[in-house]
């Protein structure tokens, strides 16, 4: 029942990512949904869940999109891992915390994007990316974090296994 409600809820969120977040975009920039997903999933209910989660977003997100095959994957699957890692040791009804973990998912993910880029032989403006992607995206990521935090907070206390 678990693997059929967090699949359902990747694939949603990925309809919606796909669908509705390209209108909802400002400047090119719209949240990464299946980020803040996996980010959610990973602190609310830890690594396994986290890398769990990551590699099928990450997946979906690189059949779906035409970029480089296999970068969402993994940098999703290492966000979700490490921050699975802190599930123990942060307050999961804390208002601050999707805010504080989207900054930093997003800023890492972007990184661990530009490394696997950078490794494949693309040329990447860091610091024109950071400025005109990265920071922007991390704002928007944040904003819609706070409530998709909370319904994956709710779903997670009901989802859990006795």
């Amino acid at each position: 029942m678990r693997i059929v409600v967090w699949g359902i809820i990747i694939l949603v969120s990925l309809v919606v990512q796909s669908t509705i977040m390209p209108m909802l975009s400002f400047n090119g920039i719209k949240p990464d949904l299946l980020l803040i997903i996996v980010v959610s999933a990973s602190l609310l209910l830890g690594k396994e869940q986290g890398v769990s989660v990551g590699f099928f977003s990450g997946l979906l997100q690189d059949l779906a999109g035409g970029n480089v095959f296999g970068l969402n994957t993994l940098s999703k699957l290492i966000t979700g891992y490490l921050f699975g890692m802190a599930e123990r040791k942060v307050f999961k009804e804390h208002i601050l915390l999707p805010v504080l973990a989207m900054s930093i998912a997003t800023f890492f993910n972007s990184v661990i994007s530009f490394i696997i880029v950078g490794l494949l032989g693309y040329k990447v403006q860091l610091i024109s990316a950071i400025m005109n992607n990265v920071l922007p995206l991390m704002l928007y990521n944040v904003i819609v974090a706070i409530p998709v935090h909370q319904v994956i907070y709710r779903v997670s206390r009901l989802n859990r296994a006795p």
